[in-house]
């Protein structure tokens, strides 16, 4: 399966992670491609898992995006995480961070509001990859 590039967007420029290699072949790693997307969501804005795996080329791979959201605490550089919720903007990864509040702490930080678990005017923080990243 091809992915698009994710590291060729005119807004972050290229990505300074080595490609996972094995032997002489590249080796596709869908949650790398995740990564890749998340770690240039800015700050104030979020996105939705859907909108990732619609960006990466896997349109119905939303609940895969969120596994890789889940194992994002060990990956290097940071991912951050917080910014990816739901198509509603509700924060439904908030169980998997260290603390069940620790996902909104984070994007109040950021100006984010959130209210019971969902982050308010969603459509106005909401970040498309899609357009955002387009070449």
């Amino acid at each position: 399966m091809k992915s698009k590039s994710i590291s060729k967007s005119k807004k972050a420029g290229p990505a300074k992670e080595k490609p996972h290699t094995k032997g002489e072949a590249k080796v596709y790693s869908f949650f790398q491609d995740v990564y890749d997307v998340v770690r240039q969501i800015p700050k104030g804005r979020a996105t939705s898992y859907g909108a990732i795996a619609n960006y990466i080329g896997t349109k119905l791979s939303a609940r895969m995006v969120g596994w890789a959201m889940n194992a994002a605490h060990i990956a290097k550089p940071k991912v951050p995480a917080h910014r990816v919720v739901n198509r509603n903007g509700m924060l439904t990864g908030r169980h998997h961070f260290s603390t069940p509040t620790l996902m909104e702490e984070l994007l109040v930080k950021e100006k984010i509001k959130v209210k019971d678990n969902t982050i308010v005017d969603f459509k106005n923080v909401f970040w498309d990859p899609a357009e955002e990243l387009a070449l």
